[in-house]
């Protein structure tokens, strides 16, 4: 088996992961916050990487500017978008949210194509056309059923792609300078996440564990088992497949998160 596919069945699993774990978190930041959601499944992913580097692989040498670029990554896409993707889940839900983020690929294959030298197929700038038709549907439906353009959570899906795809292509300028495994690179990235959440507990108090004891058991087992396969698996996998993968071609894979995200909203709040 080729890297490019193997590195596709690493994207793939990762995305459904994150699709099904994706439900619970909607569910919550509807309950509690988006910021709250996020800030947990970062600490479930820092402190999971930190045990596994640990106990398994240990540290190893790493350039600093490679570990800044890991570091800077987190906090962008671990940190602030991921806060933006929950909020938009929200507000109208994963499937249109990952409807949105399945145009991703256009923004990563263009700085890949600068920056990797990676080959951009010209084809796919037709799918900006089709991103704005589905940005205007979308706006249209909601105009029609409540007379008003409600836009904050489109704002917040792309806030939450440009961010995410911000993140992804620095996480690939870290490999490029280091020859560290991905779980290793993962733990570096969600200590940029801990430290975004360490600075916007500053100024937005979204107390962590607090609100978990207010849960019921059934919601602290579904945030925990969330937690750790939709972030802590889900990323191993995603990195993995950063790291050996064509970046265009593996964002690409992203409108199977429609998919899954559509048909797991559908299982979970019997939407159609």
């Amino acid at each position: 088996m080729s890297l490019q596919n193997l590195a596709y069945i690493y994207a793939l699993t990762a995305l459904l992961l994150w699709s099904l774990a994706s439900q619970v978190y909607t569910q919550y930041s509807r309950k509690i916050s988006a910021v709250w959601v996020t800030g947990f499944k970062t600490y479930i992913g820092f402190f999971a990487f930190l045990l596994v580097v640990f106990y398994t692989t240990g540290f190893a040498d790493i350039p600093a500017k490679s570990l800044g670029y890991f570091l800077i990554s987190g906090f962008i896409g671990l940190g602030m978008a991921d806060i933006f993707l929950i909020k938009s889940f929200s507000l109208m839900g994963p499937g249109r949210t990952m409807m949105i983020f399945a145009f991703q690929p256009l923004l990563v294959g263009v700085f890949s194509y600068f920056l990797f030298d990676q080959h951009l197929d010209a084809k796919k700038f037709i799918s900006i056309i089709f991103f704005i038709i589905c940005i205007f549907i979308f706006a249209l439906e909601g105009y029609k059923k409540s007379g008003k353009w409600h836009l904050a959570p489109f704002l917040f899906a792309l806030a939450g792609m440009a961010l995410d795809g911000s993140g992804i292509i620095i996480t690939r300028l870290g490999f490029e300078s280091s020859t560290i495994d991905s779980t290793q690179a993962n733990l570096y990235r969600f200590t940029g996440g801990m430290i975004a959440f360490l600075l916007l507990a500053r100024f937005i108090k979204f107390n962590l564990v607090g609100n978990f004891k207010t849960l019921s058991k059934k919601g602290k087992v579904l945030m925990l088992v969330s937690g750790f396969f939709g972030t802590f698996i889900s990323l191993w996998f995603y990195l993995k497949a950063i790291q050996i993968g064509h970046l265009a071609s593996l964002t690409g894979i992203a409108i199977t998160g429609v998919v899954f995200a559509a048909l797991f909203e559908c299982i979970f709040f019997k939407k159609l």
